[in-house]
């Protein structure tokens, strides 16, 4: 288990909750110890419904807890049963779910009180038969008290992320290697799937530039002698994402490109150094924005951090809609050893095209441990 049953107790007690009703699937298996349904792993929907996992947790009492799973998922727990006390395994839509949650609420006595809920993954119609079946409860927003749960990770999350960062940047050094004059966006894009997948992770996404396009869609757009590219990709290892992006060149990079990069690199750096355990996450958020102020293309460049770990904008939250749409609550919060954090900086140069580096790091003591260092330079494409 990578969390405390006391931990959990006093965020939901902070928040006023009685009991929990999770409904995503990263917060389920982040409860429920790494359980992961494979069978929806790329998808939720099945016939007119969807697949809606519930854990339900009563605060201070872990035996009342029940895990309301897909009838498939019987064969998991069989084999490698789940910790709760409680398990149905008879859903197939998102009513029957709900309303099996609701029957073992009823059956531990539990008709009144606070129940934490997922707004954002709690179907309209579970919603619905929830309101109707208790009515002497409230539901209130949870997703503090999970962001908050999950925001340090344990050793063994910290070695899931490592390796996954790791083999992302393995999978993105053979794809450059393996590409060159002609290679198209599309070709370029499913040989890294292939080399992600090859590697053991699940590939999630690659966004990618060639030459002096900004535009990181895949296309027949095909890649040129002395051309930039930048291949941004999040693929997850059991769920845990790693997410990097690096630099690529068709031929040696000319002096101008190994100065655009420095100054996306000074800018990192900068970041960087502000990170440890007992800073507060603003300081790196500052540090690396007056870095990029001192940048000769300061006005074509932009920086940012957030957290990361099962969801790839995650607590600590360090900035205010920047550039996804969230408070930037924990900025003025000590960074604590274990959280993990995610910098990265663009430029969007209008001849020579997008140029970043995304990095991820994990706050130390004393500083920080950086994943998957591989090929933060630029890296020459064509030479396998």
């Amino acid at each position: 288990m990578n969390y405390s049953f006391d931990h959990l107790d006093s965020l939901m007690e902070d928040a006023g909750l009685d009991a929990l009703m999770i409904t995503s699937k990263h917060n389920v298996q982040y409860l429920l110890g790494g359980h992961k349904f494979i069978f929806f792993s790329a998808m939720d929907a099945i016939g007119h419904g969807r697949y809606l996992p519930i854990l339900i947790y009563l605060r201070g009492d872990k035996e009342k807890t029940a895990y309301v799973a897909n009838t498939m998922e019987k064969s998991e727990h069989d084999n490698d049963p789940f910790w709760v006390p409680h398990s149905y395994p008879m859903a197939w839509g998102s009513v029957d779910s709900v309303k099996q949650a609701i029957a073992h609420l009823n059956k531990v006595g539990f008709t009144t009180g606070r129940i934490g809920v997922e707004p954002s993954f709690l179907p309209s119609d579970s919603h619905a038969v929830l309101i109707d079946a208790l009515p002497n409860t409230a539901l209130l927003d949870a997703t503090a008290v999970m962001e908050n749960l999950r925001a340090v990770k344990s050793p063994a999350e910290l070695a899931m992320l490592r390796e996954a960062s790791e083999r992302i940047t393995d999978a993105m050094q053979a794809t450059i290697a393996a590409s060159g004059a002609g290679s198209t966006k599309h070709e370029i894009i499913e040989r890294l799937h292939r080399e992600e997948t090859n590697r053991g992770l699940q590939f999630d996404y690659c966004l990618l530039t060639l030459g002096a396009s900004h535009n990181r869609a895949g296309s027949d757009q095909a890649w040129a002698e002395g051309e930039v590219l930048s291949i941004d990709s999040g693929g997850n290892l059991d769920g845990y994402i790693g997410d990097i992006c690096r630099m690529g060149v068709l031929g040696e990079p000319d002096a101008e490109l190994v100065d655009l990069l420095g100054e996306i690199e000074e800018i990192q750096q900068a970041a960087f150094a502000k990170v440890k355990a007992g800073a507060p996450g603003a300081a790196l958020i500052a540090a690396g924005q007056a870095a990029l102020a001192r940048q000769p293309h300061k006005d074509l460049t932009d920086f940012f951090g957030h957290g990361m770990g099962l969801v790839s904008h995650e607590a600590p939250f360090l900035l205010t809609n920047h550039p996804v749409a969230y408070e930037g609550r924990d900025a003025d919060t000590p960074l604590k050893s274990g959280m993990v954090l995610s910098t990265e900086t663009h430029m969007l140069h209008p001849k020579r095209g997008f140029i970043k580096l995304e990095d991820t790091l994990t706050v130390t003591e004393t500083g920080y441990e950086m994943f998957g260092t591989q090929g933060r330079d630029w890296n020459v494409g064509g030479t396998a």
